[in-house]
């Protein structure tokens, strides 16, 4: 969407569903004058310094717009849901969240961010809901907080920029993350980020660090090795929600089963748990996909075949990608209306625990 706001895409004229989207960021003001602050100190890693300098080094009608709007969770943002025909969003800290900042600082702003994500949640709950923010350089402080934002906030999850400060959540200092996610029970949203230090020399030097294509080398990695950990069999109940439609996981899923199986028979990383399911199992029993980012129809039929129709959400990736035309796209998937419902609606309802809507009838 340009700075123009397009007409909305029609609403279905049968009320068959309302449309959520379920990847859509947010930044506290005191987060974004942190990004410039480091910015304006070289610090950060790599990935964080090439992405943020675009949208907040440089004045232009675009970056302006996008600056308006991510920090913004009243008039402004409901405007722009209404021009896109989006019913409600859920909303979440953007990438790279609060991990690149040293502590308390960190978690002062996780705990802001989930202030005030609650607060716009009170206010429009017809439009909102919102995952929680943690700093997971502090694996106990984000424990509680996480603790804090669902039974006390009401938020509906967790959502954790892939990797922090270069570590993954593969590694078991975070298992305590993962037991209570699962204890709450409610979801955690893994969103990219740009790579790692030790990973994106080759993707920076080319141009191909951020959202092009770095984001789904090092999201899709991640969620591999979060595979491969062996966590989903360790906490069966966890739900994961990743975006990008799986960062082209469900087009490697057979491959990776085989080359899985055979390493597990010939013993090659005997310190790696065996799995009791093949790796493609997971993303049909306890992982599912959004289309943040991918209004394609061929790559969205792809993903619900691979995965199930059940387990594909619709997102938008507001306000990165902002544009009717791409929620048009989703409206003339060759699906049924119930099918269409689950996309738009009834999964996300399922995932992140949302309540019926007061609109429907």
């Amino acid at each position: 969407m340009s700075s123009s706001s397009p007409s909305a895409p029609s609403q279905p004229s049968d009320g068959s569903h309302l449309r959520i989207a379920t990847e859509e960021a947010y930044a506290p003001r005191a987060v974004i004058d942190e990004y410039r602050r480091l910015l304006d100190t070289d610090g950060g890693d790599a990935g964080f310094r090439s992405l943020w300098s675009y949208y907040l080094l440089n004045r232009t009608a675009h970056t302006d717009l996008f600056r308006s709007r991510i920090t913004d969770l009243g008039d402004r943002r409901l405007s722009d849901m209404a021009d896109l025909g989006i019913d409600h969003q859920v909303l979440s800290l953007v990438t790279p969240g609060v991990e690149l900042f040293e502590l308390p600082l960190a978690r002062e702003l996780a705990a802001l961010t989930n202030e005030n994500i609650a607060q716009a949640c009170r206010q429009h709950p017809a439009q909102f809901s919102g995952l929680a923010a943690v700093a997971l350089q502090d694996v106990g402080f984000s424990v509680r907080e996480l603790r804090r934002a669902v039974r006390e906030l009401g938020l509906k999850g967790v959502i954790v920029n892939s990797h922090t400060r270069g570590e993954y959540l593969d590694a078991p200092k975070f298992e305590e993350f993962w037991a209570t996610a699962a204890e709450l029970d409610v979801p955690v949203y893994l969103h990219p980020n740009t790579p790692s230090d030790p990973l994106i020399g080759p993707l920076l030097d080319s141009g191909l660090d951020g959202a092009i294509f770095g984001f789904g080398v090092e999201t899709g990695m991640h969620l591999i090795r979060i595979i491969f950990s062996g966590v989903f069999d360790r906490h069966p109940n966890l739900r994961l929600v990743v975006g990008h439609l799986g960062e082209a996981l469900p087009f490697w899923a057979s491959r990776i089963d085989h080359f899985h199986d055979v390493q597990d028979r010939t013993g090659r990383y005997p310190w790696r748990p065996s799995l009791k399911q093949p790796p493609s199992h997971y993303l049909r029993t306890n992982i599912w996909l959004t289309t943040s980012g991918m209004a394609c129809e061929p790559a969205i039929m792809f993903a619900r075949q691979v995965v199930g129709a059940d387990r594909v959400l619709y997102a938008m990736d507001y306000p990165f990608q902002v544009s009717a035309d791409e929620v048009e796209v989703h409206e003339r998937l060759p699906v049924t209306d119930a099918e269409k419902r689950t996309l738009f609606e009834t999964a996300a309802r399922g995932v992140f625990g949302l309540r019926p809507d007061p609109r429907r009838p």
